[in-house]
């Protein structure tokens, strides 16, 4: 069973320690089609685009908690560098598939956080991937540099 399938629609995340994870309930799900520019020449959809579509979900599933638009995100919080992405194929995704991708936050830690991907396919899971990111800032003084903060306790309520 797809993890997603087991979560409850609502809830409340809660942050006991500052080194204790946080779990999430909230998920994002986005049905689409398997477009032809997405595949390699054997029709089967690329890394890279696989990794866009788990961007995307990252991002959507942000849009959908905090109710801020991904281009004024920057400006409201802050921004969302990746440090680590993973792939796991279960089953090939072809062009002309409809497939549905759902993203979740798995963890949150003090400044950084896990999110997870799993992308069906018939209702069986083709794809689990998996992001880090971490919440950080630019530095007003220099804005080619930029530091980690903590993850704000409200926002890790939105999640549930």
């Amino acid at each position: 069973m797809p993890w997603f399938g087991a979560l409850k629609e609502s809830g409340c995340a809660h942050r006991v320690s500052s080194e204790e994870p946080t779990l999430t309930t909230f998920v994002f799900r986005r049905q689409m089609t398997v477009e032809f520019g997405h595949c390699d020449p054997a029709r089967m959809v690329t890394p890279k685009h696989l990794f866009e579509y788990f961007d995307n979900g990252t991002w959507s599933l942000f849009e959908a908690a905090l109710r801020v638009n991904r281009q004024d995100f920057l400006n409201v919080f802050g921004i969302l560098p990746l440090v680590d992405v993973r792939l796991d194929y279960r089953k090939t995704l072809s062009f002309g598939d409809s497939i549905e991708i759902a993203s979740r936050i798995a963890e949150f830690r003090r400044s950084s956080f896990d999110v997870e991907h799993q992308v069906l396919n018939g209702g069986e899971v083709a794809v689990i991937g998996g992001e880090t990111r971490v919440w950080a800032v630019r530095d007003k003084d220099n804005p080619e540099k930029i530091s980690a903060r903590p993850i704000p306790d409200d926002v890790i309520a939105r999640f549930g």
